[in-house]
Parts: C-alpha cells; structure tokens; sequence
C-alpha cells in the first residue's frame, strides 16, 4: 500500500511538472505570436514613413530647385538694378541710405515692370502680326507685280540666251560627272585601302588561330576519327526529326499490313488442313492417304511460323525510335524478320510438293471430270508461282536486311534497285494472290456441283475461298503501299556527322554504324545519371536540434516505459498475492466446514443425552456442553453468514441453550479472514481503477507535451520564416531607396533641363522685346517723317 502511495504521489508530482510545463511552453508560444504581431507592425509603419519621407523629399527637392533658379534670377536682376542705380547715382549725386530698402523697391519695381512688359509684349505681338500680315500682303502684290515684269524680261531674254544656257548646261553636266568620277575613284582607293587592311588583319589572326589549332591537335588529341569514314561511323549524326517520324508512321503502316498477311496465311493454311482432312476422303469415314496425312501435319504447324513473323516486325517497329536516325544500317532487328521470313518461305517449299500431290490425288478421283482436272492443273501452276513469288520476296529482303551487317558486301547505290524489285515483286504477289483466288473459285463452282460434294466440304470451301479474298485484299494494300513508298525508301536521310556532311547526291552515300543507337542510349542514360539531382540533405543545426528533440523524447518515452513496466510488475505480485489470499480463502471455508460438522456432531450427542437423562439437565451437564460449544466456537462475531448457519439448526427443543444462538455459524477467523479478503480485494480493484485512470492520464499528457513540442517546432519555423521575410522587407527598403536616389537624379535632371529651357524662353522674350521695340521705333519714324516734311 505504501508503495502504491508513493507511486501515486510520483506521478501526481510529475503530472504537476508536466502542467507548469505546457503553462510555459503555453505562454512562449503566446509570446513570439505577439513578438511577430509588433514586428509586422513596426514594418508596416517603417514603411509607410519611409513613402512619406520620400514625398516629402521629392517636393522639398522639387520646391527648393524652383527657389534655387528664382533667387538666381532675382539676384541677376539685382546685379542689373545696382549697377544702373549706381551709374544714376554718379549722374544725379543721391544716395541712398538703406541698401536693403533700396533692393526691396527695385525688386518691386521690377516685378511690375516685368508685368507691365508682358502686357506689352502681348500687345506688341498682336501689334505686330497685324504690321507683319500688311507687310505680307503688300509683299505678295509687288511680288505678282515683279513676276510680271519678270516674265516679260525673260520672254525677251530667252531669245537670244538658249545658245548659251545649252552651252552652260552641258558644260556644268560634265564638270559634274568629271566630279562623281573623280569622287568615286578617291572612294574606291579608300575601300581598297580599307579591305587590303582587313584582310591583313583576318589573314594574321587566320594564321594564329590556325597555329593554335595546330598546337591543341598535337598536344590533345589522339587521332582524328572523322578522318577515316568507318570510324566517323560510329560517331552519333545529326538528322532530320521529320524524316524520321515519317519513317515511324511508314513502317505503323507497313507492320499493320504485314500482321493482316500473317493472319490471312494462317487461315488458308488452317483451313487448307480441314479441306484435306475431308476431301477427297471424309477422315471421319475412312482412312486418308499418307500423303495427305503430312501435308495435314505440316499444315497444322503454320501458327509456329507465322506467329514470330508477325512478332519480328512488330519488334523491328518498336526498334524505331523517334529520337535516333534509322536506316538500312541501323536497323538490325530486320535481320530478324528476314530469318522469320526465309524460315516461313522454306516452310512453304516443304509444303509445295504435298500440295501439288494432294491436287494430283484429287484429279484421280474417279469423280473428277475433264474440266475440272483443267481448273485442278491451272491451279497446281498457281501454287508454284505463289511459291516462287514468297521465294523472290525473301531474296530481296534478306539483301535489304543484310545491310546492317559487316559481311554486306553491296553497295548503297544498290540500294534503290533492291527497293524497285521488292515493289515489283510485291505486285506480282498480288496478281499471284488474285490469279489463285479465281482459279479456286472455279474449281470450287465445279466440286459443288458434283452429286459427291457435303455440306462439310461446302462450308470449308467458302471459308477457304474468304481466306484467299482477304489474302488479294491484303497482298493489293501491300503491292500499293510498297509502290506509293518506293521513293521515300530508296531515297537516303540527310545527316550530318563530326567532320563530314553526307546528302542524297554524294557518290559514296552516308554512313552509320549500327552499333550507333546503341552507343547513344548508353550516352543518355550517363548523361541522365549525371543531370540526376542529389538528395535534399537536412541543415546541421536543424539536425543537432531535431537530435536533441528526439534525445529528449526517447528518455521521457523510456522513463514513462519504466513506470509502465513498475506498475506492470506491481499488478502481477498483487495478482499473484490475491490468489495466495484466494486459496487461504478456501482452506479457510474447508476448516470451517469441518468445524461446523463438529458442532453438529455436539448438538447430536448433547441431544441424545438429553433424551436419555430427562428434560432437567444438571448444571454439570449444561456446564459441559457449554465448555464444548466454547471449544467448539471460542468467539462469536454476528454475521449474515452466521444467521443462515442458524436458520440451518433447528433449536427449538434446546430448552435452555436457547442462550447459545446458532447464528454463530462460523468463528471469529473465518470472519476476520473474510473481511481481510473483501478489504483486499476493494483495494485491489481501487488501486486497478486508480492505475488504469493514472496510465490514461500519463498518456493524455504524453500526447499533449508531443502536441506541445510540434506546436513550438511549427512556432520556431514560423518565426524564422517571419525572419526571411523581414530581411526580405529590409532588401526592398534598400532596393526602393535605391531606386528613390535614382529617381531624385532623373529629376535633378529633368529641373535643370526645364530650367535651362526657361531661360532659354527668357532669352527669347528679352530678343522679342527688343524686336518689338525696334519694330515699334521704326514704325514711329515712317510716321513722323512726313510731318516733318
């Protein structure tokens, strides 16, 4: 008990601990939440008298210029005002006692002359717009006056100067051209002059470069592998994207097409196998020949050729990269299709002379009439021709595949022949197919017409006959596609590789190593590892503090495992003592039943005695039964369970024992053993509750504190990216005072070109009051001449 109570106590303190803690980390948190408030406002209003500075500063600046440029004005006039008011003083021999009041009365002075001469100028410049259109109207008649005395002298002077000025006129043509002449030649003795310097200069610095050229092929490289064409094989050429995606699209086209064939072929094939098994013997009826038995048999394993032809183009296709020049060079996994190919093409010269003997076979038939063993014989030189054109096919494209080989010993110029002989095979092909496709059709026509012909033979006929029509469908597409391609085909891609440039007219043709896509995906997958960017690495401060976190964590954690594994522990040694308790408990109830049989056994005897000695008993008899009561049950402790034991025991013939009441059922051990087992176990079911409600808040605080320590990680962040953003804020204050100095300068600027342009325009109104002045002078003297005279 002392030990749960201290236990107790232990995490109360530490619970206690634990409050004033989060009541801290609480108030910090609240803290720098209100420290970043008043950072943000403390920016916010730097700010705002930063604009206002800035304002006041442009219009202080602005303001003061203006000042500036009118005191400067005002002290020039000032200058003006005393020194004609000195020279008035020499003439009239005042002077004046106050200068400052002096200056302030000429400055007024000034101010109203000045306003007064504006007024005149406006008036003097309307004065003289009216004077000046006069003047112009005037002008405009004495100029009409003298164009038409002109014209007249002229017309009397034409007469007899056209000698002269034909003479004059060439004269002057050729002084000009003799100029042109003489400037054309000075300008290309310059030019010369000018090139010849130019090309000194690029021939010495040609000469230098090639020197250092020289010097770095010498020193650093090993051999020049675009120097020797089987080595500039192997380097990667540039080519055009568009030609190859063409040539992606061609060969979707061409694999679409070859995987139609595969598929037609091995219908006629499979349904050549069941016309074989039926006609002309029904397998199902009789026995067929042997030789039809092998052709069936070999007919059956068309799929086993056909199947990988079909995958080999498909992977040829897949070869076909968007990104890498492909040609006849490059393309080795042709190499495959071509085996596929002339494995399919030997499977069906094993199949020729079976099919043949089969046609043979049927033509014995006693039911075969003679035109129909024509169709049979028209149709046995089909399949040979059919043959011979897949055994044609297979020639052409085996030397077209064998172009990416080492032992390929043909020319490139080759090339286009091979092309034009696999389109013409190709049509061939076609009217092969199509040739076939009629003679079986009447074949066909005539077998049904035989009394011998089933429904059987009918249905495989139809579908063998739909085999073919699909093969001329197929074999047309094939024969068009090759016939419409040839030229894009036989046509090489331009590329360019180091050092050469290879087009369609060169004689020798380009060159490529098949090895070169290869070389190239390795190139790019290096690349790729070396582009691939390094793992985002933790800062070493955030390391060691996210270390001490966890240092931190890890021990609380370990301490609250430790308390739980105490408290673990505890609960085992009260479990274990409880059942120690528990099988006292029931020795207990043991010995008390045996005591309770012990006590019946006495009121037995003590019963039997009083019947047999009479219903007085002596005092020594009752003292007797009394002593043995008492041994029996020394104490008494009146209980429930004591009151059932009485009702147990009948004493109603007892007679004066009814002292001894049987409710005593049990003695005072068993009792106090009960209540120390109902103690004990009260408390141990409290101490349960008391742990489990300890445990449950111990893992509240637990998560609070790590709750707590997320909010203060979170609070740290926050605050460091407030941080970043105040520097942030410092770097724009910095940048837009920067930009306020740079603004200032384009206004100092501007002010001082508005300035000079002011004094510019001053300028020109003192020149156009002088002009007035001497316009208004000399309209005054005209006037005034006449009354003179």
């Amino acid at each position: 008990m002392a030990d749960i109570q201290t236990k107790y106590q232990k995490l109360a303190q530490e619970y206690a601990k634990l409050r004033a803690q989060n009541q801290v980390l609480k108030k910090a948190v609240v803290d720098e939440q209100g420290k970043q408030t008043e950072i943000k406002d403390s920016v916010r209003e730097r700010d705002q008298r930063i604009r206002k500075f800035e304002q006041e500063i442009d219009s202080l600046s602005f303001r003061n210029q203006q000042l500036t440029k009118r005191v400067n004005v005002l002290q020039e006039e000032l200058d003006n005002v005393d020194i004609k008011g000195k020279k008035t003083k020499n003439d009239q021999g005042t002077a004046s006692s106050s200068p400052s009041s002096v200056i302030g009365e000429e400055l007024k002075n000034k101010i109203e002359e000045n306003a007064k001469l504006h007024k005149q100028v406006y008036e003097s410049s309307e004065e003289h717009r009216l004077l000046v259109q006069q003047l112009q109207d005037r002008l405009d008649n004495l100029e009409r006056e003298n164009n038409q005395h002109q014209s007249v002298l002229e017309a009397t002077k034409t007469r007899h100067k056209d000698i002269v000025e034909r003479l004059q006129h060439d004269k002057a043509k050729l002084e000009v051209k003799l100029q042109s002449q003489e400037k054309n030649a000075s300008d290309s003795v310059h030019k010369a002059e000018h090139y010849q310097d130019e090309l000194d200069k690029i021939q010495q610095d040609l000469g230098v470069k090639l020197a250092w050229a020289m010097k770095i092929i010498n020193d650093k490289l090993a051999f020049n592998d675009t120097e020797v064409r089987e080595l500039n094989a192997l380097n990667v050429p540039t080519h055009d994207k568009k030609h190859q995606l063409k040539t992606k699209e061609v060969m979707g086209q061409a694999m679409t097409m070859v995987s139609e064939l595969c598929a037609g072929l091995s219908n006629f094939h499979t349904y050549t196998e069941q016309r074989s098994k039926i006609f002309p013997v029904d397998s199902s009826m009789g026995s067929i020949s042997s030789t039809n038995q092998k052709f069936c048999s070999y007919l059956h394993e068309n799929a086993s050729y056909l199947r990988p032809l079909d995958q080999a183009f498909k992977t040829f296709h897949e070869s076909i990269k968007e990104e890498a020049l492909t040609t006849l060079e490059t393309a080795t996994d042709l190499q495959d299709f071509s085996a596929k190919f002339s494995k399919y093409v030997a499977y069906l010269n094993k199949l020729e002379p079976y099919q043949l003997l089969s046609l043979e076979e049927e033509c014995q038939q006693s039911s075969c009439s003679h035109t129909l063993e024509v169709r049979n014989m028209e149709l046995h030189a089909t399949y040979k021709k059919f043959t011979a054109s897949f055994n044609k096919l297979d020639t052409y494209i085996g030397l077209l595949a064998a172009a990416s080989t080492k032992s390929c010993d043909h020319l490139q110029t080759n090339h286009r022949a091979f092309f034009d002989k696999l389109a013409e095979c190709s049509q061939s092909l076609y009217e092969v197919m199509k040739d076939l496709s009629k003679n079986y059709n009447y074949k066909v026509s005539l077998e049904h017409q035989l009394p011998t012909a089933t429904q059987k033979l009918r249905t495989t006929d139809e579908c063998v006959v739909s085999s073919l029509i699909s093969l001329v469908t197929c074999t047309g597409k094939i024969a068009n596609f090759a016939k419409a391609n040839v030229e894009f085909f036989a046509a090489p891609a331009a590329y360019r590789t180091r050092g050469h440039s290879f087009m369609a007219g060169d004689q020798e043709g380009p060159l490529t190593s098949p090895a070169v896509t290869q070389f190239r995906s390795k190139a790019i997958g290096y690349m790729n590892s070396l582009s691939r960017s390094c793992p985002d690495s933790v800062p070493y401060e955030k390391a060691v503090r996210n270390q001490h976190v966890l240092l931190s964590s890890t021990m609380s954690q370990e301490g609250l495992s430790q308390q739980v594994a105490n408290n673990s522990e505890k609960i085992t040694r009260l479990e274990q003592e409880k059942e120690h308790w528990l099988l006292e408990a029931q020795l207990m109830q043991i010995k008390y039943d045996k005591e309770i049989q012990r006590a019946s056994q006495l009121e037995e005897e003590l019963q039997r005695v009083r019947n047999s000695g009479g219903k007085a008993s002596s005092p020594s008899q009752e003292t007797m039964v009394r002593e043995a009561m008492a041994n029996a049950v020394p104490e008494t402790v009146p209980t429930s369970s004591g009151k059932k034991a009485a009702t147990q025991v009948d004493t109603s013939m007892l007679g004066q024992l009814e002292g001894i009441p049987m409710e005593f059922g049990e003695s005072d051990q068993t009792s106090r053993e009960n209540l120390i087992k109902d103690h004990y176990t009260a408390r141990l079911a409290e101490v349960t509750s008391q742990r489990q409600v300890t445990d449950g808040k111990a893992v509240k605080f637990s998560a609070e504190c790590r709750a707590l320590q997320k909010r203060l990680t979170l609070a740290e962040k926050a605050k460091d990216k407030q941080l970043e953003e105040l520097q942030t804020a410092h770097q724009t204050i910095t940048q837009l005072k920067d930009e306020l100095q740079t603004t200032t300068r384009s206004y100092e600027g501007q002010l001082s070109m508005m300035s000079e342009h002011l004094c510019g325009m001053n300028d020109k109104l003192t020149k156009q009051k002088d002009e007035i002045d001497a316009l208004k002078l000399s309209i005054k003297q005209p006037s005034k001449k006449p009354f003179k005279k």
